[in-house]
């Protein structure tokens, strides 16, 4: 465990060394003069903030979730709804982001509330296709926890879609996963929708 602790900022150095002249090579390639005072310092901020907003990659489910599982005789939905979430479109490297509903059934556990949106994100903070992220989110909780069911919906707006392409500013992309009861028992499946719609 001391150990790495101990290894953790020294990657996170390296990894800040390793883009800075990356990026400083990219505003030269654009006809910027990265010497000048506003862009001075880029090369090094962009750095730390590409290695915040991919920090889901040096994350594991079991670690977010730790020891918050409890027992619990409940088998009533759960749902978590209207987290909020921010990602980056692996195909231009842009934002994504918008809003996350995570629902589950248990069955004899339940999770720690906060966990659910830090599982999101985990997952956001990554490279993503909104598709994936939507199935990784559900997974990730039908493994840890071993509910019933789980059903997670994301709404989202890409600005791949919004600032270059087809410039569409007010076009959303909706998707969803549905595991196990939210996937074979229509009723169920409704209920959840109809609840996160109110």
């Amino acid at each position: 465990m001391a150990g790495k602790k101990t290894q953790a900022p020294k990657k996170t150095v390296d990894q800040i060394e390793l883009i800075k002249p990356l990026v400083k090579d990219i505003l030269l390639s654009i006809g910027e003069n990265a010497a000048r005072e506003g862009l001075r310092d880029t090369p090094k901020r962009y750095a730390k903030s590409m290695h915040f907003l991919t920090s889901g990659y040096h994350e594991k489910v079991e670690t977010v979730v730790g020891s918050a599982l409890f027992k619990a005789e409940s088998s009533e939905m759960v749902i978590v709804k209207d987290i909020e979430l921010y990602s980056l479109c692996e195909h231009h490297m842009l934002p994504f982001f918008g809003k996350a509903h995570v629902a589950y059934i248990p069955d004899k556990k339940i999770i720690g509330l906060s966990k659910i949106p830090r599982v999101v994100d985990l997952y956001a903070r990554r490279l993503q296709v909104q598709e994936r992220l939507t199935a990784q989110i559900a997974d990730a909780l039908m493994n840890v926890l071993q509910p019933l069911g789980v059903a997670v919906v994301i709404e989202a707006a890409h600005f791949c879609m919004m600032m270059r392409g087809v410039e569409k500013q007010n076009s959303k992309t909706i998707t969803s996963a549905m595991r196990g009861d939210f996937f074979t028992d229509p009723t169920t499946r409704k209920e959840f929708l109809q609840l996160i719609r109110n």
